[in-house]
This record gives C-alpha cells, structure tokens and sequence, in this order.
C-alpha cells in the first residue's frame, strides 16, 4: 500500500471500529441465532453465511466456541439427519425468545442513544 493511504476501516475513528467489533464479533451469537431462524444450518455453512450475509469472518474457533455456548445454555439443539454425517444446528424456543429480547434491547437503545442524531 502506498504511503499515506489508508484502508477504509483506518479512515474510521477507533471508536466506530471498536463499535463494529463489539457488535459483530463479540455479539457472533445473535448472528448464529439469525441464520438458524430460517432454517437449520451446520457449522462451517454458518461461518460461510456470516461472511456472506453479514459482511464480517469470525475466526473458526470463535464460531464453534460460541455454538457450544449456545447449546449449553439451551438457545440451540443439535439435530443429525439420519442420511448426513454432520451435525446440525436448529433454533429453539428459548433461542426465539432471546432474539425476541435482544431485538427490544437494541431497538430501546437505539431510539434512546441517537434520539438527536439525523
């Protein structure tokens, strides 16, 4: 790169990067929960889907560290089809009603944060 030029996420300011971070790294779950209210998915078609609907990569590890999470606080199941080897993952009503709160969470905090903002 040459000197002096900067790459799009060096033209933000650190908070609005530190911000991207939080909500989309560090919030992968409501990702996963996402893709898996359409239909279920297995875990390297989740990362894929990541990448492609929402613009980020979490690292692998992050990805199946975060399903394990889930799946122990009961938000998703592990289905495996008889006729596939691997696992999937499938949404479950507590995993519904966690977006359910998330969403009036955010949508509260938005309205509340940017109320002056245009």
């Amino acid at each position: 790169m040459p000197e002096g030029e900067q790459t799009s996420d060096e033209n933000k300011s650190k908070a609005i990067n530190r911000l991207v971070s939080k909500l989309t790294k560090e919030m992968l779950w409501m990702y996963i929960l996402r893709l898996l209210q359409e239909r279920p998915h297995y875990g390297y078609e989740i990362k894929q889907l990541i990448r492609e609907r929402f613009g980020f990569s979490p690292a692998t590890v992050s990805g199946y560290a975060i399903i394990y999470r889930l799946i122990n606080d009961g938000l998703i199941e592990e289905q495996r089809p008889d006729d596939s080897p691997r696992k999937y993952y499938a949404i479950t009503a507590k995993g519904s009603a966690a977006m359910s709160d998330a969403k009036a969470f955010l949508s509260s905090t938005l309205a509340k944060v940017f109320d002056q903002t245009d």
